[in-house]
């Protein structure tokens, strides 16, 4: 059997409350864009609980950065939580194929595995191919004429900027 990971995304939020559903919606958004749309809600659901179990361990007063990583491996949908610095043990969220994983230090992975449809491998996975593109706007912006500046003009309009700024907070 193949694991190797095809895609990864990742995303690094403050262990707050908010966290839950912002990595509920990462979640959401990855498998709707890698064309997994029939594990979009199952998934979700999974990313959802094993945040809350992360940031359920956090000490609040100084919560740290979560990291939220989802990626097609194998035969598999994997969401992975990792918790900031020490933490207490996370409670494992209730699934067949969740877990937990100390990675030393007081740090801890917590997962969940979700089977991909059909008995799909990940290399069948439709993922999007990225590339670096500038966007429309940039892309206009770029066909422009370059304006000649010798960096002065700007230095000059950087600190006209900087003290007008002052000048409002003073009053």
């Amino acid at each position: 059997m193949n694991d190797r990971t095809e895609q990864m995304d990742d995303l690094q939020l403050v262990a707050l409350p908010t966290a839950v559903g912002c990595t509920e919606m990462f979640v959401r958004f990855s498998a709707t864009e890698w064309n997994l749309r029939p594990m979009r809600d199952a998934a979700a659901q999974a990313g959802r609980a094993l945040a809350a179990a992360v940031v359920g361990a956090v000490d609040q007063s100084s919560a740290g950065m979560l990291t939220a990583r989802i990626r097609v491996a194998g035969p598999d949908l994997v969401i992975e939580i990792e918790t900031p610095r020490v933490v207490r043990t996370p409670a494992i969220p209730d699934g067949p194929r969740v877990g937990v994983t100390e990675l030393g230090d007081g740090r801890y992975l917590l997962w969940a595995s979700l089977p991909l449809p059909g008995g799909m491998n990940a290399s069948a996975v439709p993922l999007p191919r990225r590339q670096r593109r500038p966007s429309p706007a940039a892309a206009i912006e770029a066909a422009r004429e370059p304006v000649n500046d010798d960096g002065d003009d700007v230095m000059q309009r950087i600190l006209f900027g900087l003290s007008n700024t002052q000048d409002r907070h003073r009053r």
